[in-house]
């Protein structure tokens, strides 16, 4: 069986990637011209070029593919370089599945995002759910999953904080902190993407995918200082004056955090993990565990 995968030099991508060629899988990855070197199992995967954003770099190129695996997102926009919300979850996703279709392949599965809704707060919850919708209807056989913050060795969100406490011990936190999350680890997410493949009982459903535990954001600042032996100093900011920071300062890529990032932080990012892990028989890592796999080394 093989699979067209997109997405493949990303963070997740790159677990998903290796756990399907661990599972004997053919796998085709469709890159942009001269990023091939970023796969690191570019020698054992079929790489053709093209973009989901650019419907034209696609005809044909999912050719003798069975399964399709969509892993293109971003967490915040760069208009000025035509990097978008719009652009990337809904259209790049409508043109994959227009392309799955004419090319005769039936099975797609879909990376969204827990909170992803029609009357989301932000852009970013809303064209996910748009992607979703265009997924459900266009007749394929499709199975959307919806993490919550996934956390790894290269992820942007762990690593930011433990790279603060190595460095200087002081972390700021918007508002209060009690906010609540449900990191999860990206082998079980990628566990679950990699099942589905051929699990007849996985189509036509959603999955919420959280870690076994929901954590006030201020516990998960403490854990990881535990696992780094770096007791946190934590800098409650307000909220108002993170969200006039954001807005004038969002534009820069250095910058941490948008205004639509603080909006879905302070909502919340939880969800009832159980039904994702009983389905695909995954057993979960609780986030001290999984974290300290890769920061203690």
């Amino acid at each position: 069986m093989k699979v067209f995968l997109t997405g493949s030099t990303g963070f997740v991508g790159k677990q998903i990637l290796h756990d399907l060629l661990e599972k004997k899988y053919q796998v085709k990855c469709i890159v942009r011209q001269g990023s091939e070197q970023k796969i690191a199992h570019h020698k054992e995967v079929e790489i053709v070029h093209g973009d989901i954003t650019d419907p034209d770099s696609l005809p044909r190129k999912l050719a003798g593919c069975d399964v399709v695996i969509n892993l293109v997102g971003i967490i915040r926009e760069f208009p000025g370089k035509g990097i978008t919300f719009e652009k990337l979850h809904y259209e790049g996703t409508a043109h994959l599945v227009r392309a799955a279709r004419e090319q005769g392949v039936r099975r797609f599965i879909q990376m969204s995002a827990l909170g992803a809704r029609r009357d989301g707060k932000t852009q970013y919850q809303r064209t996910k759910f748009r992607a979703e919708e265009c997924i459900r209807s266009s007749g394929l056989d499709y199975t959307i999953f919806r993490p919550s913050i996934i956390y790894g060795p290269e992820d942007k969100f762990v690593n930011l904080f433990a790279g603060m406490l190595k460095t200087q011990q002081f972390v700021p936190v918007v508002g209060n902190g009690r906010y609540q999350m449900q990191p999860v680890s990206v082998e079980n997410v990628s566990m679950g993407f990699v099942k589905s493949v051929e699990m007849n009982d996985a189509i036509g459903k959603i999955f919420a995918v959280g870690g076994p535990e929901k954590i006030e954001f201020n516990q998960i600042i403490d854990i990881i200082g535990s696992v780094l032996c770096a007791p946190p100093h934590k800098l409650h900011i307000p909220v108002f004056i993170m969200n006039l920071a954001a807005e004038m300062l969002d534009w820069l890529p250095a910058f941490p955090v948008t205004k639509d990032q603080i909006c879905m932080l302070l909502e919340g990012n939880t969800c009832d993990e159980k039904p994702f892990f009983n389905h695909f028989g995954i057993k979960p890592i609780e986030f001290k565990q999984g974290i300290s796999k890769y920061l203690t080394l």
